[in-house]
C-alpha cells in the first residue's frame, strides 16, 4: 500500500475515535499531576498555583471561543461532531475558514492544552503537543483527501492560500452567513461544561493530596462555576431533546 493511501486509512480510523482522545489526555494528565504534587514543585516556583490555574483555564476558554466562532458561522452538515464518516454539503471558506483550514482542531488543541499545562510538567506538555500533532495530522490528511475529491479545484485553490493549522489573517474574508447562537448552544454545551468539570477535578485532587480534605475545593469559585455549568448543560440538553427552540432552517 502506498504511503498516501496508508495515511488516509489511518486518518479515517482515527477520525472515528477522535472523541476518545480527550479521555486519554485527561487520565494521563491526572497521573502526571499527582506525581508532580507528590514529588515536585512544578511551576509553583515561578507562579502561585491559583494564578497558574486561571491562566490554564483561560487557555482552554480560548479554544472554546475558537470553536464557538467556527460553529456559529457554519451551515448544516459541515463542521459537525459526526464520528462515523466525513460530512460536508458545502465547502466553508469564509470567516475563520479564510484564516485556517482546520479551526475546530485548533480550538480543541487549546481546550486540551489548558489541562496539560495544569500538570506543571514541561515534559508532559511537550509530549501532549507532539501526540496531538501526530494524531490529528492523520485526521486532517484524511479530511483533506475527502474534500479534495468532493470539491476538486475549488478546494485546491482555497487550500493553497489558507494554512492548515496556524492562523493567518492575511486573506481574511467576512463570514457569508449570519452567526447562530442557537447552534452554538446546541453544539458546544459539552465543551463548556467539560472545561469546568476537568479543572474542578484537578482542584479536588490537589486539595486532597495537600490537605487530606476537599473543604477548600467545595468552597471555591470553581465549584460553583462547575455546578452552574452542569445545570446549564442539562437545561440545554432538555431543550434540544424535547423542544424545537434550537431548530433553525439550514443550521
Amino acid at each position: 500500500m502506498a504511503l498516501q493511501e496508508e495515511f488516509e486509512q489511518q486518518g479515517v480510523f482515527m477520525f472515528r475515535y477522535r472523541s476518545t482522545l480527550p479521555l486519554v489526555f485527561l487520565l494521563s494528565g491526572l497521573l502526571v499531576f499527582v506525581y508532580t504534587l507528590l514529588y515536585s514543585t512544578g511551576f509553583e516556583r515561578v507562579l502561585p498555583y491559583n494564578i497558574y490555574e486561571i491562566i490554564s483555564i483561560g487557555v482552554s476558554f480560548l479554544g472554546l471561543l475558537i470553536r464557538i466562532f467556527t460553529v456559529g458561522y457554519t451551515p448544516a452538515n459541515t463542521s459537525g461532531r459526526n464520528t462515523t464518516e466525513q460530512v460536508a454539503d458545502k465547502l466553508n471558506t469564509s470567516g475563520i475558514y479564510s484564516t485556517v483550514r482546520h479551526p475546530l482542531y485548533v480550538g480543541n488543541f487549546f481546550m486540551w492544552l489548558g489541562p496539560a499545562m495544569l500538570t506543571q510538567n514541561l515534559w508532559y506538555i511537550a509530549a501532549f503537543v507532539l501526540a496531538y500533532w501526530l494524531y490529528y495530522e492523520r485526521i486532517m490528511y484524511a479530511e483533506e483527501a475527502f474534500l479534495r475529491k468532493k470539491f476538486g479545484d475549488t478546494y485546491i485553490k482555497w487550500s493553497e492560500k489558507t494554512p492548515a493549522f496556524i492562523l493567518s489573517f492575511k486573506n481574511f474574508t467576512k463570514p457569508n452567513i449570519w452567526f447562530s447562537w442557537k447552534k452554538v448552544l446546541k453544539k458546544e454545551k459539552n465543551g463548556f461544561t467539560a472545561i469546568f468539570v476537568t479543572f474542578f477535578l484537578f482542584r479536588m485532587i490537589k486539595d486532597y493530596i495537600e490537605n487530606k480534605s476537599l473543604y477548600n475545593s467545595i468552597h471555591s469559585w470553581l465549584f460553583y462555576a462547575t455546578l452552574a455549568s452542569i445545570v446549564i448543560y442539562f437545561i440545554l440538553k432538555y431543550l434540544k431533546k424535547y423542544t424545537k427552540v434550537f431548530d433553525e432552517k439550514g443550521r
